[in-house]
């Protein structure tokens, strides 16, 4: 992930939602808890969603690492196949 800042906003619909601090487009994942769950959690709601999305970029940020390591892995490879001779 770029080091952009993000923010964790509320939307009208009473999602919470994670977007880019620096736009206003469409949020990068949104998440909706059903009205048993908003019962239980009241304002905790803030809380777990913020869990969830930390978890979530954490697991995001291990997927992104991972490919690259495989990519890096597949052009040393490739190089590896590759003989000049002079």
């Amino acid at each position: 992930m770029s080091s952009d800042l993000y923010e964790i906003i509320e939307l009208s619909t009473g999602e919470i939602a994670l977007r880019r601090a620096s736009e206003d487009g469409e949020p990068l994942v949104v998440i909706k808890f059903s009205e048993e769950s908003m019962h239980f959690l009241k304002e905790g709601k803030y809380e777990v969603a913020k869990a969830m999305i930390e978890a979530g970029m954490e697991a995001a940020g291990e997927l992104a690492v991972e490919s690259l390591e495989t990519e890096v892995q597949s052009i040393d490879a490739a190089g590896a196949e590759q003989k000049t001779i002079h």
